[in-house]
């Protein structure tokens, strides 16, 4: 099956293929939009070569997904504008279940940072160099990571504390 690119895209994709050959796992498009799944160990080289080479200077978002799997069970997808073509890529990398770790792209852009520490905190994602890793909406010392597939819908009874519900009548 070939894929059906415009100009910008498919010269973002020959030339991530041409320059790390090795490095690109998939090339798919899905809902509109074209997505490469890489090595997670290239992240950084990747990033660096989009946002210098490619022009792909405006990191949009950085999520992560629960795909509930036993190989491979995160994936952490950034979503990339190249302000100059319009053009928008998806790149994934995948990182295992126990201590799942991926290099931050902060010292490529660093408006990454709030996003990592968004994923760090939901799916508990640790992102190696990244200059303040710690909870954006949980407490520190919440041992659990709510956007996780196990975690319970109605949370875990007495994890944290929550504010009564009851009006005061002073």
């Amino acid at each position: 099956m070939s894929l059906e690119l415009s100009e910008p895209l498919q010269k973002t994709v020959d030339g991530l293929t041409e320059n790390f050959s090795d490095k690109v796992i998939e090339v798919y498009q899905s809902s509109g939009d074209t997505f490469i799944r890489v090595e997670t160990n290239a992240i950084i080289k990747i990033a660096t070569y989009l946002r210098d080479e490619q022009h792909y200077v405006y990191l949009s978002d950085i999520f992560g997904i629960d795909r509930y799997t036993s190989d491979e069970r995160f994936e952490v997808v950034y979503n990339l504008l190249s302000l100059k073509t319009k053009a928008r890529v998806l790149i994934k990398v995948r990182c295992e279940e126990e201590n799942p770790e991926v290099d931050s792209v902060h010292s490529v852009w660093p408006a990454a940072g709030w996003n990592e520490r968004e994923v760090y905190d939901m799916f508990g994602v640790f992102f190696r160099n990244h200059p303040d890793l710690r909870r954006i909406f949980l407490p520190e010392d919440f041992q659990y990571y709510p956007l996780r597939k196990e975690f319970p819908l109605l949370g875990i009874p007495g994890s944290i504390e929550l504010p009564s519900t009851t009006p005061d009548n002073d």
